[in-house]
Formats: structure tokens, sequence, C-alpha cells
């Protein structure tokens, strides 16, 4: 692979002298790599077998962020891949210097000066998402979240009375939903490349999709990534800093309560995809640690769960 990955980059970039390939860790769906063109260091993704998803459409969402003024890595190129290139997609970007890892970012002092800063950043990001032109990615697709993931939990073989409880809150509860715009779909820290100074790129586009965009917001703010600190902003901030941010920044007038809302659906969407990680791994199709270890989260979600609709969180 890293022999054709290297002739395919120097094909792709018009000839370009590849050196230093290496590996980076990065989810199912895709596989990162580092590499020097012409002496100026780049990221490329490609996509992996089996994921169905359209990776041009994320470049195109991509491509659509920084012209809405995002801060984002600058694309480079977008191959959809053709038979010249094995039909693998991938997509080229500039590479961005930082940390995307949030036990680092919450906890060393090199981002010290920066955490008072993230979650008013972490806003103004999120309002300039938000006015991303929706005519510039028209294939995007508007899922309904609580008609998906009920779905998912009629699959299931046993029964989870607490998701099932919540899903009944979530549905009595709904609030009324706004125009929907372009939303990240997974706007929460490891997603985000952050420097000494704050918030440098928003990354990891592929779940992209149309939705109120209280949905980012309120994901931001499930507990599970705030990663053991106590702040509700990604453990880093206030609900109040992130919200006049957004909204000083051209977002919509925000209502605390949608947003909570959509922290109680993203706590229950994640302990349902919790399950499913774990399945994967008790049924034998990928045994690993990991997806076992996230198993083990589904009380965590069910706890937190209890506390939210309790109004203890």
């Amino acid at each position: 692979m890293p022999s054709d990955l290297q002739a395919r980059l120097s094909s792709l970039l018009d000839g370009a002298d590849i050196a230093d390939l290496t590996r980076l860790s990065g989810g199912a769906s895709r596989e990162t790599w580092r590499f020097r063109a012409d002496g100026v260091d780049r990221i490329v993704q490609c996509q992996r077998a089996g994921d169905e998803r359209d990776m041009m459409v994320e470049a195109a969402v991509l491509a659509a962020a920084a012209a809405s003024g995002v801060p984002v890595p600058a694309l480079l190129c977008a191959d959809p891949g053709d038979a010249g290139t094995d039909g693998i997609a991938s997509m080229i970007v500039e590479a961005i210097e930082g940390e995307t890892i949030a036990r680092k970012i919450q906890r060393d002092d090199e981002y010290a000066a920066a955490r008072p800063l993230l979650a008013g950043q972490f806003g103004a990001a999120l309002a300039a998402i938000h006015r991303i032109d929706v005519n510039a990615v028209p294939a995007l697709e508007q899922p309904d979240p609580i008609a998906y993931y009920t779905d998912v939990l009629d699959t299931l073989d046993k029964p989870y009375p607490m998701l099932e409880l919540v899903r009944r809150w979530l549905i009595d509860h709904t609030p009324p939903s706004g125009e929907p715009c372009v939303v990240h779909g997974d706007f929460r820290l490891g997603n985000m490349i952050i420097g000494p100074d704050g918030l440098r790129s928003v990354i990891d586009w592929e779940l992209a999709h149309l939705a109120d965009p209280m949905e980012d917001l309120g994901w931001l703010c499930v507990k599970a990534w705030r990663f053991g600190q106590a702040p509700p902003v990604a453990g880093l901030g206030e609900y109040d800093d992130l919200f006049a941010a957004y909204e000083a920044a051209g977002g919509r007038s925000i209502d605390p309560d949608a947003v909570r809302w959509w922290e109680v659906l993203g706590t229950w969407k994640w302990a349902i995809m919790c399950i499913l990680q774990a399945d994967v791994h008790l049924s034998g199709r990928a045994r690993s640690h990991e997806l076992a270890a996230i198993g083990r989260r589904v009380c965590e979600n069910e706890h937190d769960l209890f506390l939210a609709l309790e109004g203890r969180w």
C-alpha cells in the first residue's frame, strides 16, 4: 500500500516528489497519512473498503466550509477513485500543526492560555458552519435521528428500558425545529486541532448533514465529550460563553432548553452507538479490547441520562 499510495499521491499532485509517508491513527472509515510533497507537509485521507459514504460529498462540504469562514485545512485535491487509482477515494489537505487529544488539551501547560478561549472560539466556528450555503452541498441528507436510532434499538436482541424511557421523553419534549442548515455532525474534542493560541482547525467532516443547528451545540456539550472534566462545553467552558459567542458571530438565537434536548438526544444516541460497537466484539466479527471497553460505557451513559432527566446533570 505505501508504495502504491506514494505513486498515486505524486500523480494527483502533478508529479510532486513524495517523501516521509507516515500512517497516522484514524477512525473506522478513513486511513490517514502524513507526507511531504516537494518539501511541504500534507495530509491524505483514504476511504476504507466497506464505507459506503461518498467521500466527494465530504470534500464539497470542506470546500464550502472554507468559503463560509470556518477554520479548516485547505482542500488540495479530491479524487473519487477511478480505475487509475484502484477505486479508492481520497482527499489531500494541508497539514495543520496542533493537538487533537482531549486530555492533553484539557490538562497540559502548553494549552493553558488557550483553554479560556475555546468555548467562545467553538461558538464562533459553529456559527460559521451553520452559515454554509446549503446549495453548495446538495447531496447532504436530512436524517431523523429519533426514527433512525429507534430502528436500531428495535433490532437489538435484548431490552434497554432506560433507553426506551429516554426515547419517549425525547418524543414528548421535542422542541420546535429551526430551519435546517449544514451541521458538522461530530463537533467535539478529537475532531478539532488546537494550538497554544486556541482553535486552529475543524476536521473530520464525514458525518456532515442537514439538521437543526442546535444539534451541533448539544453534541459538543454531551457529557462523554467532557472527558471527565466538569465544565459543560467540552470540559473547558460554560454554556453562556458558548451561546454568547455563537450569537455574536451571527448564529441564530439560542433556546438553552432546545440545546439541552439535543444534549440528551446525543447521550442517548451515543449509548446506542456503544452497544453497536460492543456487539462487533461480542459477536466475534472483530475481536477488540477497544470495542469491548466501549461496551462498558453503555451503563455510564444510562446513568448520565438518569441525571439529565432529573435535572441534576
